[in-house]
């Protein structure tokens, strides 16, 4: 097994066979040769020009000194991003967003999209009545509810108002029979919610581990009003927008995609599910891979499906929400130069260092890609991301073999049935 396949591996936590048998397959398919070796020469390369641009030796650095630096050139960016945004306070925001959102949108140019129509979601809630969202408020019916608090609101709070068998029940019959023509063409919408959620969106967000989600099926992004007060959150905050910009699109995609299909409705369902089969591989001449179309590994990081070649659609996501933020070294007046377009192309770097630990030389994995960063230091380092980057460099193999296009086209014609045959 070669020194190439054995570092990969590391980084990737699978075994170094199963590279070898991808390499192996991939090469027979595309005669690409080399391809794992380039990654990995790339992947020194750019560590070692980012440590060298933050001012660290090569040498006799720990895990936890690289770690402290990038983290620490993040925080910079986050304070930077703080003043440029007019220091956001979402307690005042519900009305108007702001420079917040209009900053994103102008980064991230979303079309329309094809969501579910706002009658129909009334139609939903009252088949559904969201008895606790109601006591709550003291109305008795959902039309009511949606005229006084906005279909919007009352939608994004359903999953932290609501308890777990009713959401199960809601999603698994209020969305059973929708058709295409329960949809239209309409913008995506960027929600600040009313300070008045706030108290309700206790346990979501302790859960989520961030004030951001969306309904995409709505076209709604909604941000919780949390006060912004601990480094990384206004990055986090944006980066997450960014992301959520280019999801929702993709998703609405396929929705008018499977809108001329018989089984729309069990598509539509599957897609919010965000299912991934948990079944072994298909039987494949060549190479079958799964599609993993969410981040497994925030469950459970010994997941079986993570350690197998396989392609992940989120990651492709932030990748393009860090392209957006490029945009942001021209908006921003006296920004470094490179001081957010530099992170695009570290999605998928992560380097081993000795762990400065425990003193016996053991290494720790470093990742380089800013998501991971930046959650771990909204976190306050109680938690040292990685997956984010895994994943990123799992879709860095096969993009170098097959091409960012033909990945992405490959993702969209095969997602339901959730593996990739070549």
């Amino acid at each position: 097994m070669s020194e190439i396949h054995n570092k990969l591996a590391m980084i990737l936590r699978t075994q170094p066979e199963a590279l070898l048998d991808l390499e192996k397959k991939m090469e027979k398919l595309t005669g690409k040769s080399g391809v794992m070796e380039r990654i990995v020469e790339e992947n020194e390369t750019l560590v070692k020009q980012t440590l060298k641009e933050l001012g660290l030796p090569e040498n006799n650095l720990n895990a936890k000194d690289v770690h402290n630096a990038l983290v620490g050139y993040i925080k910079n960016i986050d304070e930077r991003l703080y003043d440029f945004l007019d220091k956001p306070d979402l307690s005042k925001m519900s009305g108007k967003c702001g420079k917040l959102c209009d900053i994103a949108l102008a980064l991230a140019k979303p079309g329309p999209g094809f969501f579910i129509k706002k009658e129909k979601a009334v139609e939903m809630l009252e088949k559904f009545p969201p008895q606790s969202m109601l006591d709550f408020f003291g109305f008795k019916t959902a039309t009511e509810l949606v005229e006084k608090k906005g279909l919007s609101s009352v939608f994004s709070a359903l999953r932290f108002t609501q308890n777990t068998e009713w959401m199960h029940k809601f999603f698994d019959e209020a969305y059973n029979d929708l058709t295409a023509d329960d949809f239209e063409e309409r913008e995506v919408e960027l929600k600040v919610l009313e300070p008045e959620w706030l108290d309700a969106a206790g346990k979501f967000l302790e859960k989520k581990y961030h004030n951001l989600s969306h309904l995409k099926e709505l076209g709604v992004i909604f941000i919780i009003p949390i006060q912004i007060e601990m480094p990384g959150e206004t990055l986090r905050m944006f980066t997450l927008l960014l992301h959520y910009l280019n999801e929702v699109p993709f998703y609405s995609e396929l929705f008018r995609k499977f809108s001329k299909e018989p089984d729309f409705a069990v598509k539509v369902k599957s897609l919010l599910r965000g299912d991934v089969p948990e079944g072994k591989l298909p039987e494949s001449e060549n190479i079958a891979l799964r599609i993993v179309q969410r981040y497994l590994a925030k469950d459970d990081p010994k997941d079986f499906r993570l350690i197998e070649p396989h392609i992940n659609p989120e990651a492709e996501h932030w990748y393009r929400a860090e392209g957006d933020l490029r945009g942001l070294d021209s908006m921003i007046a006296g920004a470094e130069s490179g001081m957010f377009s530099r992170w695009q192309e570290l999605d998928f770097v992560g380097g081993f260092f000795p762990d400065g630990l425990t003193g016996e030389g053991d290494e720790e994995l470093v990742s380089f890609d800013l998501i991971d960063l930046t959650m771990s230091l909204a976190k306050k380092g109680e938690i040292k991301y990685l997956y984010h980057q895994q994943e990123a460099l799992w879709n860095k193999i096969f993009i170098e073999y097959l091409g960012r296009d033909k990945m992405n086209k490959l993702i969209e014609e095969n997602i339901i049935e959730g593996f990739i045959r070549l």
